[in-house]
């Protein structure tokens, strides 16, 4: 992920996100799991594209509240659809509505999701994909691992001598 301590700074929307996100600990549920809705929008699309439409995204879902999300009917699945201020990707949104569902079982047992997070025993990527593919929908290697490192969980988000390394924790 060196080159994105290269590209980011300066960058309009890369810069913000990299000094100020990329990286760094979340433990709000909600912020979670726009993260990971994030990432799985991204698969097959550049991560520009993401944050560009980001705010669009958390409009028309509710800013990602869990609580929200996870009571999307097919009425809203059309709306979005529709809407081209989201990726508009049948399969992901469905992923993401049932990740919700998901989630909240998750909170039931666990407390959070960042508790579960913490809880598991993956120590690597791999044992991560794992346990991921188990738990929730459309989540593949490379939108594990750029969760998990996204929000400190794996190492890579940032070079050593990036100086947002130096702020953030978990890279």
């Amino acid at each position: 992920m060196s080159g994105y301590c290269d590209i980011a700074p300066g960058h309009p929307y890369h810069g913000p996100y990299h000094e100020n996100e990329h990286g760094f600990a979340l433990r709000d549920d909600d912020q979670l799991f726009e993260r990971l809705c994030l990432e799985i929008f991204q698969a097959g699309l550049s991560w520009l594209v993401v944050l560009k439409k980001r705010d669009q995204m958390r409009a028309a879902f509710d800013n990602f509240a869990l609580n929200i999300v996870a009571y999307y009917t097919d009425d809203k699945i059309a709306e979005l659809l529709g809407n081209p201020g989201v990726v508009r990707h049948r399969g992901k949104i469905e992923a993401i509505i049932e990740n919700a569902r998901r989630i909240l079982l998750i909170q039931k047992d666990y407390g959070s999701f960042a508790d579960w997070l913490d809880g598991q025993p993956a120590k690597d990527k791999a044992e991560w994909v794992k346990i991921f593919k188990k738990t929730f929908k459309f989540t593949g290697g490379e939108i594990v691992g750029e969760f998990l490192m996204s929000i400190g969980k794996l190492p890579g988000a940032h070079r050593p001598d990036c100086p947002v390394a130096l702020q953030s924790k978990g890279c």
